[in-house]
């Protein structure tokens, strides 16, 4: 089947591929995907300074349908300083030369940030030690006490 490509909200996709997928079960409107484009710093040469390369992305961690309240807080949590105070995600990215490339990496950004969300930590039970490892220790205490006491020299 050929690739054809359409422009949507700025990214180019192919036609089997849905933009408002992110990732597995986690969807936004492709309204919710705000992309932003400027010059870059870096690699390229003469043409960092006529092309727009450097790409930013904002979405709302509201906008994300799909996440329980949990997965949204972790994603919170996750996004660190990439979250505004307006509860926007923002992410950028100018470290090719392909304003593409620059796209498909800050998606690629989002969609690890989500997955990441998604996976609820285990949670930690507290463990006791046996009876078993208990006595074990306190021997082998006793017995390093006994080896340190017998190298004790009466000086007198």
């Amino acid at each position: 089947m050929a690739d054809v490509f359409s422009l949507h909200a700025g990214f180019a996709v192919s036609s089997e591929e849905d933009i408002s997928q992110l990732a597995p079960g986690v969807r936004a409107a492709p309204s919710a995907l705000r992309f932003g484009y400027a010059r870059a710093s870096g690699p390229g040469g003469q043409n960092v300074n006529k092309v727009n390369t450097k790409v930013e992305l904002w979405i709302s961690v509201t906008e994300i349908l799909g996440l329980s309240e949990g997965a949204r807080n972790r994603l919170r949590h996750l996004a660190g300083s990439k979250l505004t105070s307006a509860d926007n995600i923002h992410i950028s990215s100018d470290a090719t030369r392909s304003q593409i490339s620059n796209r498909r990496e800050v998606m690629e950004i989002l969609r690890e940030l989500i997955v990441q969300a998604i996976r609820v930590p285990k949670t930690r039970r507290k463990t006791r030690p046996s009876a078993g490892s208990k006595r074990r220790r306190l021997e082998e205490k006793k017995h390093r006490g006994e080896i340190k006491s017998s190298r004790r020299g009466f000086s007198e």
